[in-house]
C-alpha cells in the first residue's frame, strides 16, 4: 500500500474582506506533497484573494496558512524560498530580454551568477524559448510570456508553486503547451495549487479539486470521486436546423421524465437517469418541422457536476473566459 504523503499546505478558517465585500469566507483545506490541487469558480469568487494570502501578497483578517509546517500566516516570508509564484497577470520586465528577466529574478531568491545564468538557460531550453533568449520580453506573444513567466516562478526550485489562471487568454496552441509543461513539473514532484475558471482544465490537470463561490468552499474531493456523482447519467445533445426553445418546451410537455433544455437556437441537450431512445426523439423533433443535423450521446462531465453543486451554468463560465481572453 503506498504511503500517504504528508501535507504541505494548510489552511484553516481564512477569512479576507474588503470593506463591506467579504472576498474569502472562512475557508480550510489542506494540499499533499506532489499533488494538482485545483480551485474552481466563477470571476470574483475568492480565488485571486486565496492565492494571494498564500504567497504573502496579502493579509488575512483570520486564519492559519501553514506552508511545509512553517506557520507563515503573519510572516509569510519564512517561506518565501518554498514557493514559486505565477500571478494572472504577468510581473517580469518587459524592457529586460527572458535570459535577463530569469536571471534578475534567481538573484532575487539569492542564487549565484553563474547558477542562475546555468538554470535560466536550462529553463529556456526546456519551455522552448532558446531562441527568444536575447529578445526583450515586451515583444513576446501571450503564451511566451506566460511560459516565461512560470519558469520565473521555478527557477529557484520551489516545493510548491501557485498558478493563477496560466492559460487564461492564450491560444489553443499556447495553452496546451502550458498544461503540458504543468503535466511535466508535476511529474517532477512539484505541489501545484492551481486557480482556473476552465472546467476542461481543472478536469484534465488536477488531482482534487475545490468548487469555491462567493468566497465559500462548497466542495472537495477528487476527480474521480466527483465524477461519480455523474455516472449512470445518459446525455444526448441534438443539434437541430432552428427553434430549438420552441422544440425543448414540446419535448418537456410529451416526455417529461426527460431533463432537457436549448443550450443556442439550435441546439437540444437532454439528459435521464434510463437510455435516451434517440430515434423515437429524431422522429419527434422532426415531426414539429426542425430538421436534426446531429444526435450525439455526450460523456458526463466535471461540468455537469459543477453546475449541480453550484447552480452556476456553464455558459456562465464561458462567458468570462471569453470577456477574459479580450481584457475586458
Amino acid at each position: 500500500m503506498a504511503k500517504e504523503q504528508p501535507d504541505i499546505i494548510e489552511v484553516e478558517g481564512l477569512r479576507k474582506s474588503f470593506g463591506n465585500i467579504i472576498a474569502v469566507n472562512d475557508i480550510s483545506f489542506t494540499t499533499p506533497k506532489g499533488e494538482i490541487f485545483g480551485f474552481l469558480g466563477p470571476n470574483g469568487a475568492g480565488k485571486t484573494t486565496t492565492i494571494n494570502m498564500l504567497t504573502g501578497l496579502a493579509r488575512p483578517d483570520a486564519g492559519i496558512i501553514r506552508i511545509d509546517q512553517i506557520n507563515c500566516t503573519n510572516t509569510p516570508k519564512a517561506t518565501q524560498h518554498l514557493i514559486g509564484v505565477v500571478p494572472d497577470e504577468s510581473n517580469l520586465y518587459p524592457e529586460l530580454t527572458g535570459l535577463e528577466n530569469l536571471c534578475f529574478c534567481g538573484a532575487l531568491y539569492g542564487m549565484r551568477k553563474t547558477q542562475r545564468q546555468s538554470k535560466a538557460r536550462e529553463l529556456l531550453e526546456m519551455f522552448g524559448l532558446d531562441d527568444a533568449a536575447t529578445r526583450r520580453f515586451g515583444g513576446y506573444s501571450k503564451g511566451m510570456k506566460r511560459k516565461l513567466t512560470i519558469a520565473a516562478g521555478i527557477i529557484h526550485q520551489p516545493c510548491v508553486l501557485f498558478l493563477d489562471e496560466p492559460t487564461t487568454g492564450i491560444d489553443v496552441a499556447g495553452a496546451r503547451q502550458i498544461r503540458q509543461l504543468i503535466a511535466e513539473l508535476h511529474e517532477g514532484g512539484t505541489t501545484i495549487f492551481l486557480t482556473t475558471h476552465y472546467i476542461e482544465e481543472a478536469e484534465r490537470l488536477c488531482d482534487r479539486i475545490a468548487f469555491i463561490v462567493s468566497g465559500r468552499i462548497v466542495e472537495t474531493d477528487t476527480v474521480p470521486a466527483l465524477l461519480q456523482r455523474v455516472r449512470g447519467r445518459h446525455i444526448v445533445q441534438f443539434a437541430i436546423s432552428r427553434g430549438a426553445g420552441g422544440v425543448c418546451e414540446a419535448v418537456k410537455a410529451e416526455f417529461p421524465h426527460l431533463k432537457s433544455k436549448a443550450t443556442s437556437n439550435d441546439t437540444i441537450h437532454i439528459e435521464s437517469s434510463q437510455p435516451v431512445k434517440i430515434g423515437l426523439l429524431v422522429r419527434f423533433i422532426e415531426d414539429r418541422g426542425a430538421q436534426v443535423a446531429e444526435a450525439r450521446m455526450v460523456r458526463p462531465s466535471l461540468e455537469d457536476v459543477f453546475i449541480q453543486v453550484t447552480g452556476i451554468e456553464a455558459t456562465e463560465m464561458k462567458r468570462e473566459k471569453e470577456r477574459a481572453g479580450a481584457g475586458v
